[in-house]
Parts: structure tokens; C-alpha cells; sequence
């Protein structure tokens, strides 16, 4: 251990030594609290912190550390973690009593000789663009390099997470689902106003009276996108997905109803979550005047779980229907659900949107788009995409079977697609769509 030294001497400018009134000396760990003190002190307002504060002890615990001292109290700390030969600077921070004094300078000084007798040669430093206390790495002759690029993330699901993220089928889903959900912009708009917005601007939402939902329900006829709406909504978030199946639950030993209580008990160990039921109509049916059944019993327990569910920040559900009617009526109130959103099937951009994604980029130039959306009304994205792969296999098969080599816009048209159109039936018929408009009129809360 380095020894403590009565004062520390430093040369000014002029050139004369000025002996400082404070000593550089190693950490130890009962200088923990007053050190968190002083870089507490120390930060520049507005700026972005490189290192957390649980970076900054495991620093130094584990890596190289200083402290300064003045009359038994620590007036500055420097630490620094060592990867590969290299040491890179955790926290240099001063008391404010003692800035622009040689402070800084000393404490790097006294770094720079304990990084020495271990044989360290490179020492790195990364600030936030904002800090104006540079000088004492200037002073100390630190390089400045200017064409450096800095990238952070978090990963958002922490260690004590995991387990219980698998336990219950979870996962975190890849980024960018979102964006790459095609057309049906009303839709998006919709969702990302009144969910994603408050939930991830949390402290603006709720200095404005915002309070951010914390469950909503999908509705709209079958293979409208709901589920793939509710997984786009948890990539946006950054959130881990957990869905949740009801027809799963049924067969554990504890009943549907306890097998439900116990998985939200699990959820509840999740910092962050999106929930997603879909079908919940099976296990949120309109209750009857009869006796009480199995069923009637998981529908109680539900309505029990959602409140509770909503008492902690951080989380999400999404219950998704296509009978919206069959629901229990206290099932849909407020206080339980936020939201009720209908999501429909695609309108003309929106359609138009889809089938360019499933056209292949080789023959999409001669392909008229507009014609296929006027084609395909009431399709749903899962009817497109599989008239369009009908199509592509068809010309698969026709350019396999040509006596001789066929290009590909030769035997993928216009035409084919508008075939594969007329050859799939629309899973949204016209009486499913005059329901749901009536069912927009009567249930829909945005």
C-alpha cells in the first residue's frame, strides 16, 4: 500500500512548488460514503454520466483507487478499472472547495504512480461532451482525441430477471418490429400516442397529468395483427414479451384460476413486462345467473388479478379478442382496462404497404401495387401475405416446368398476384366487418 504523505506538492505555473494542503492516499473502503459524496458534488449539472454510481464502487473495491484527504475528510477520489493492459478512468472527482487548486492534477498524479507499479503504460478517460472540468487531464498532458464516436446501451432486463423471464416463457424481442410493421398507420398512430408515448417519456407524462396505462385491450376481427401489434409495442418499449396462454394453464394441478394467480405472482418479479393474452374471451366470458363453474371462477380471479396487476409501474397488459361481445361486461370497465383499441383490417395504403413488403425488390418495379390493393379488400395482413406466397410458388412451379429458362418478371406479374387474390378467401367476410363498425360505435374506448 502507498504510504500517506503529510501534504502533496504540486508546481504552479510560475514554475514554484506549493505544498497542497491535502494528501493523496489509497482507497479504503470506510472512505465509501464521504466519496460518494464528493462525486455526488462534483457532477456537471445536465450531464450524462458515463459510469453509475454501482460502476464507480465496484471500481473501487476491485480496480485502482485514490482518494484525497484533508484533515481526515476526502475532498477528491480517482478510480479506475484495468482491461487487457489498460486502465480506463471511472471518476475523477473534487470538492468544490478545491477546484482550479492542482487537485485534479494530483489526484491523476497519484493514480499514475500506483497504475505504474503495475506495470500499466495506457490510461483512458471518456466525459460527456457537457463537463467543463477538463483541465486537469489537460494539465496532466491527456490527449484529447477528437474523431472518437462513443455508443451506450443498456441492456434493459436485469440479472435477478432472468430466471424468472424464462420460467415463464419470456423473452426480449428483437428491435426494430415496430418500424417494420407495414401500413396500417391510423393504428399506429393510435397506439403510440396513447401507449408507448406516456410509458417512455414516463416523468414528462406525469409532470403533465398524464397517467401512463397499464392495461389496454385489442379488439377487431380475426388475423388482424393484434398480436403482432402487442409484440411491436414490447420491441418499441424495450420491454420483455411474456404471453400468456390460457389453454396452456388448464392442464396444471392447481386449476386454471390458480395456475393464472400463480404466473402474475411470477410477472410481478419482472421489473418491466408486456403482458399479452390473446383470446381472452375464453377465460373472460360473459358470466351467467347460473351456478358457479370452473370457467365463471377463472373469470372472478382474472378480475381480481388486473387490478392488483395495476399497481406497479413498469408494466403492461394487452388482452387481444375477436369477440369483443362475448366479454364480461365488468371485465371492460374503467379502472380495469385504460384502453379498448379496435384494430381493423388494413385500409387501401395500408394494404398497398403490405403487399410491397411481399413482393420480391426483382419484380416489384412492374408490379401495380394500387391494383392488388383494390384487389384485395377486406384481406387482413395474414391474407396477403399468403396470397403472395401463392403467387410465388405458382411461378415457382410455371418456371420450373417452362421448356426453357423464364425470367423472373416473366412468370411473376401483375396478373399471377391478382390470381392468388382471387383464389383466397378473406378471412374478414362484409357481415364480420358491419359488427365491428357497430362494435367501434359501442365498446371502443380511445
Amino acid at each position: 500500500m502507498t504510504a500517506t504523505t503529510a501534504a502533496d506538492t504540486v508546481v504552479t505555473a510560475a514554475g514554484r512548488p506549493v505544498i497542497q494542503p491535502w494528501s493523496v492516499r489509497d482507497f479504503h473502503s470506510d472512505d465509501l460514503d464521504q466519496l460518494i459524496s464528493v462525486w455526488q458534488d462534483s457532477r456537471t449539472p445536465g450531464a450524462h454520466p458515463v459510469y453509475s454510481l454501482a460502476e464507480i464502487i465496484d471500481a473501487c473495491s476491485n480496480g485502482v483507487a485514490v482518494v484525497a484527504a484533508r484533515e481526515g475528510r476526502v475532498v477528491g477520489a480517482a478510480a479506475c478499472r484495468i482491461y487487457d493492459g489498460r486502465a480506463w478512468m471511472v471518476l475523477l472527482a473534487q470538492d468544490r472547495e478545491w477546484r482550479d487548486q492542482g487537485l485534479g492534477s494530483a489526484l491523476l498524479a497519484g493514480m499514475e504512480d500506483r497504475l505504474t507499479s503495475q506495470g500499466i503504460r495506457r490510461i483512458s478517460a471518456l466525459l460527456p461532451a457537457s463537463e467543463t472540468r477538463v483541465r486537469a487531464f489537460r494539465n496532466s498532458e491527456y490527449r484529447v482525441e477528437e474523431d472518437l464516436h462513443y455508443f451506450e446501451r443498456t441492456i434493459p432486463l436485469q440479472p435477478r430477471e432472468r430466471e424468472p423471464l424464462s420460467q415463464l416463457g419470456g423473452r426480449l424481442l428483437p428491435h426494430g418490429l415496430w418500424e417494420a410493421l407495414a401500413g396500417m398507420q391510423r393504428e399506429k398512430a393510435l397506439i403510440e400516442q396513447r401507449l408507448i408515448l406516456p410509458l417512455a417519456r414516463t416523468e414528462l407524462a406525469k409532470s403533465l397529468g398524464v397517467t401512463p396505462p397499464r392495461s389496454v385491450v385489442l379488439f377487431g376481427p380475426p388475423g388482424t395483427g393484434k398480436t403482432t401489434f402487442a409484440k411491436a409495442v414490447a420491441s418499441r418499449l424495450d420491454w420483455p414479451f411474456v404471453e400468456v396462454f390460457p389453454s396452456r394453464l388448464a392442464s396444471d394441478p392447481q386449476g386454471l384460476a390458480g395456475a393464472l394467480r400463480q404466473i402474475f405472482l411470477e410477472i410481478s418479479r419482472l421489473e418491466h413486462a408486456v403482458v399479452f393474452i390473446d383470446e381472452v374471451e375464453e377465460i373472460a366470458a360473459a358470466r351467467t345467473g347460473e351456478a358457479s363453474s370452473a370457467l365463471q371462477g377463472v373469470t372472478n380471479e382474472l378480475l381480481k388479478i388486473i387490478p392488483a396487476f395495476r399497481e406497479k409501474e413498469g408494466r403492461l397488459l394487452i388482452c387481444a379478442t375477436n369477440f369483443i361481445r362475448s366479454l364480461d361486461k365488468a371485465f371492460l370497465r374503467h379502472g380495469r382496462f385504460d384502453y379498448v383499441i379496435p384494430i381493423g383490417p388494413p385500409d387501401l395504403d395500408a394494404r398497398r404497404a403490405i403487399w410491397n413488403r411481399y413482393i420480391p425488390p426483382a419484380v416489384s418495379p412492374q408490379i401495380d401495387l394500387e391494383a392488388l390493393a383494390l384487389a384485395s379488400e377486406r384481406f387482413s395482413p395474414a391474407d396477403i401475405e399468403f396470397a403472395a406466397r401463392k403467387a410465388s410458388q405458382q411461378a415457382l412451379e410455371r418456371a420450373v416446368q417452362a421448356p426453357q429458362p423464364v425470367p423472373e418478371e416473366q412468370v411473376l406479374t401483375t396478373h399471377a398476384y391478382l390470381q392468388a387474390i382471387e383464389g383466397t378467401r378473406a378471412t374478414v367476410t362484409e357481415p364480420v366487418v358491419k359488427d365491428f363498425l357497430e362494435d367501434i360505435e359501442r365498446i371502443a374506448r380511445v
